[in-house]
């Protein structure tokens, strides 16, 4: 079980460094670049959907910091699979729930999966598009709530957020 837990966290890791590296293809202009992120996320959400049913969510406890890290990273961008992204909020929750997850991390993957199906985020943490160059966040379901909500998973105020988008 040991090595297995050390070679599933190596696997994550490698995962979210191949996504980091793809990421800037995700909205190209060139079709095979962006096809190329689709399939690069859509198999990476296939093998997180495999970990999950094998090991549950894999938390810093298991798999160390960066790979627990990497597999949030992996739900969070697992954009057309939202069977994988509505288990992973569901694991995560619980882990967050057990204290052995972050609720920052948490509160992105929510606001990331209410988008992907439609409805209103919580936290305003998935932004839309930029119009006359700012940052437009996709709608939220309290909007003068949002920093108060924020601020109580660890996540800076919505104007420094968008900030860095500009």
């Amino acid at each position: 079980m040991t090595h297995d837990v050390a070679a599933l966290a190596v696997e994550l890791t490698d995962m979210a460094a191949a996504d980091h590296r793809t990421a800037v293809h995700a909205n190209s202009d060139d079709p095979a670049e962006q096809l190329a992120w689709r399939r690069l996320t859509a198999r990476h959400g296939d093998r997180l959907g495999e970990i999950m049913a094998e090991y549950g969510w894999p938390t810093a406890e298991l798999v160390g910091e960066e790979a627990a890290r990497a597999a949030w990273l992996i739900a969070q961008h697992a954009d057309r699979q939202l069977d994988i992204q509505r288990r992973a909020l569901q694991l995560m929750q619980q882990a967050v729930s057990a204290g052995v997850a972050g609720p920052r991390e948490l509160a992105f993957l929510r606001d990331r999966t209410l988008v992907n199906e439609g409805r209103q985020q919580v936290y305003g943490t998935q932004i839309a598009g930029v119009k006359d160059g700012a940052p437009v966040p996709w709608p939220c379901e309290e909007p003068e709530r949002v920093d108060e909500l924020r601020a109580a998973v660890g996540i800076e105020p919505f104007d420094e957020y968008v900030a860095r988008f500009s």
